[in-house]
């Protein structure tokens, strides 16, 4: 096992983050498989830049345990998803693991700008910049597929 697998392997072996797969993200990706690509990617960084590998790493697996299909209109979500899904990810977290303060602002403001507060921290902006950029491969891979 490497370090990066090491430092998510109680993440990636609970039953409620691995019930993430059950939700498509983008295209064909699901959301487990997109926070794995924005963790293994906000590693990659953090470890070349001698920044906070664990808590970003730990909070890019955990940025979108929202657990719910966020194209269904029916879900009650309390307000538009791009807006909210990071606090509900952030509690959802909290429920199982044992966060820092700086991986809960990390989780809850990734989708900055749209959350107007920024993140506190370098690893929180590098997060941030990082799930855009899965987003948009992934949603690049999956209309190349079409």
């Amino acid at each position: 096992m490497d370090e990066f697998e090491d430092i998510i392997k109680d993440i990636v072996s609970n039953d409620t983050v691995l019930s993430m797969k059950k939700y498509r993200q983008h295209f064909s990706t699901n959301c487990f498989e997109h926070s794995y690509n924005v963790a293994r990617m906000c590693y990659n960084i953090a470890k070349k830049f001698k920044l906070d590998y664990i808590s970003i790493t730990r909070a890019g697996m955990l940025h979108d345990l929202f657990l719910y299909d966020w194209r269904d209109p029916k879900v009650d979500r309390k307000g538009f998803h791009a807006f909210t899904h990071g606090e509900c990810a952030c509690r959802n977290a909290k429920k199982i693991f044992n966060l820092s303060e700086k991986e809960q602002d990390m989780i809850k403001k990734h989708m900055w700008p749209v959350t107007l507060i920024p993140p506190k921290s370098i690893e929180g902006f590098v997060l941030t910049f990082v799930d855009k950029y899965c987003a948009v491969k992934e949603t690049i891979d999956g209309l190349k597929k079409k």
